[in-house]
């Protein structure tokens, strides 16, 4: 059963013929039976015999081609039921591709063909009875025999067209279904594009700061390895240190690739910094030979995490540059300022500064991301950044970060 459903639903036409070649057969039958005697017991004659012949053929290709060519089907089958009121071909089993063609059309989005069906559907079952009266029927019979041969023919358009609206309908919802789909992956995308830009920025931060730290102390030890091999032991105990920490943010930072899985050895992944770990900090970078002034105003309280987080990076990009760009002897100010509904914090150092172009372009050959980073990062919390040359010469980074929901 599924076979032959399956034939139907891929070979239409095919069967449209097959029910064309049994409409056509059975009007043979009829044609010929009617130099009998018709429905009303009086032989045709010759003439309207032999005008019956086209009359059929062409009813019975409108059965085999209104799935291929509807409206001009829906044509020719008023043209051959003109012919047939012209002719006194009486009705017969072939006008039965009027009910057909009618519903056909209907199901169809072409609007001038499903009116013509329509008005056709209800005036040709009334001049059929005009044309062709019962003798064997009162007037009353008549009305209604005509009146139920229209609701029939009606009610062919009437499913043509449910049809046609329920098509549309599920169109509409497939499109609907697609748009959502593409919506879905462009969503996607833009998540896994964001999550590949935050992934980045903190790679740039841990590694950035943290190789940093151990350059420097990697050339001081070089320096005094001889001297001061104390100091030397010292530095390297840093770069140690440096680099397990190093190590724990970068498997914190990786640990959001995977699908929450844990890793057996290391255990739960480390939590990130906040604004209670810049004490640390400045002291790790003290330990370089670096000297920063560190303050707190105001009173310290909860924070919410992307706050601290966004904090704590900017402090460390800021130290950051400031071993990279400040040059010696170069002194660093660290202040932090908790405000009624945001928290300031302001980095400034004393050195000859950052070049122009790896501020304001983004470096000239690659450089300067860390400062695009700090504004994506103050972007994403709702807060602003000013990043620039000091007036007495440094370079001075201020944010301003708000503490309430960004809507």
């Amino acid at each position: 059963m599924h076979r032959i459903y399956d034939f139907i639903r891929r070979h239409p036409t095919w069967v449209d013929s097959f029910w064309a070649v049994l409409l056509l057969a059975m009007s043979a039958v009829w044609i010929i039976a009617s130099t009998q005697a018709d429905f009303e017991g009086e032989a045709l004659g010759t003439k309207e015999q032999v005008a019956a012949v086209p009359v059929a053929v062409a009813l019975s290709l409108v059965i085999a081609l209104r799935r291929i060519a509807p409206e001009k089907m829906l044509l020719l089958s008023c043209g051959a039921g003109v012919a047939q009121l012209i002719a006194n071909v009486q009705v017969f089993i072939g006008n039965f591709a009027f009910l057909v063609i009618i519903f056909t059309v209907a199901s169809r989005n072409v609007q001038w063909a499903s009116r013509l069906a329509l008005a056709g559907a209800c005036v040709a079952p009334t001049i059929a009875g005009l044309r062709w009266p019962s003798p064997n029927q009162n007037a009353v019979e008549d009305v209604l025999s005509t009146v139920l041969l229209t609701a029939c023919f009606v009610l062919a358009w009437v499913l043509g067209d449910s049809m046609r609206t329920r098509r549309a309908y599920y169109h509409e919802l497939e499109e609907r279904a697609a748009r959502l789909e593409k919506e879905r992956e462009a969503q996607a995308k833009v998540a896994v594009a964001a999550e590949r830009a935050r992934i980045a920025r903190e790679l740039h931060d841990v590694v950035a700061h943290n190789v940093s730290v151990m350059v420097v102390q990697a050339d001081g030890a070089a320096y005094v390895l001889d001297a001061a091999p104390d100091q030397a032991r010292q530095a390297l105990e840093t770069i140690s240190g440096t680099g397990r920490q190093a190590l724990a943010e970068m498997r914190r930072l990786l640990g959001v690739l995977r699908t929450g899985e844990q890793s057996k050895e290391s255990g739960e992944y480390v939590p990130q910094p906040g604004v209670e770990q810049l004490a640390d900090l400045v002291d790790q970078v003290r330990g370089t030979g670096l000297t920063v002034a560190f303050k707190i105003q105001g009173t310290p309280r909860p924070l919410p995490s992307s706050v601290e987080l966004t904090a704590y990076r900017i402090v460390q990009e800021a130290l950051t540059n400031t071993r990279k760009h400040g040059g010696p002897h170069v002194g660093a100010n660290v202040q932090l300022t908790y405000g009624d509904g945001e928290l300031a914090l302001l980095a400034e150092d004393d050195g000859r500064g950052a070049q122009r172009d790896l501020y304001e372009d983004g470096g000239m050959d690659g450089l300067g991301h860390g400062l695009i980073g700090m504004r994506e990062r103050v972007g994403m919390v709702g807060g602003n950044l000013e990043a620039g040359p000091r007036p007495g010469g440094g370079f001075r980074i201020s944010a301003v970060l708000p503490l309430k929901s960004v809507h």
